[in-house]
């Protein structure tokens, strides 16, 4: 599966993801003003269907889309591939680079040790 979405195509599954379902004009309603045509948005969900991102039921005349792919699995193969393809397959070296960059503040850093200690602890227990 193609997971490389353009960012239409992102908003458009973002929507979908949080109504779980629905017919072209709900999706469109869901939008922000301006709000696309509802051409452009059919567009947009016969790629993601031809993707692999989106299923659709006949409802009359009409058809109700819903998510094949999970936001929380989407969402974590993005950050896989972000790391694969910028950091060398180190997410190490990606919180470095973050860390290094000049709007990480100290407080962010501590909170993110914090984190990281909290996950040391649980995977020890485990």
């Amino acid at each position: 599966m193609d997971l490389n979405l353009t960012k239409a195509e992102e908003k458009a599954m973002k929507i979908l993801w949080s109504i779980e379902k629905g017919l072209l004009r709900d999706i469109v309603n869901e939008y922000e003003d301006p709000k696309p045509a509802y051409t452009t948005v059919a567009t947009i969900f016969k790629i993601l269907e031809k993707k692999g991102f989106v299923g659709r039921t006949p409802v009359a005349n009409s058809h109700e889309y819903y998510p094949l792919v999970a936001r929380k699995d989407y969402t974590t193969q993005s950050v896989k591939s972000l790391v694969e393809n910028y950091f060398s397959s180190s997410f190490k070296n990606m919180v470095s680079e973050f860390s290094s960059a000049e709007n990480l503040s100290t407080k962010d850093m501590q909170e993110l040790m914090e984190h990281f200690r909290k996950q040391i602890e649980q995977k020890k227990k485990k």
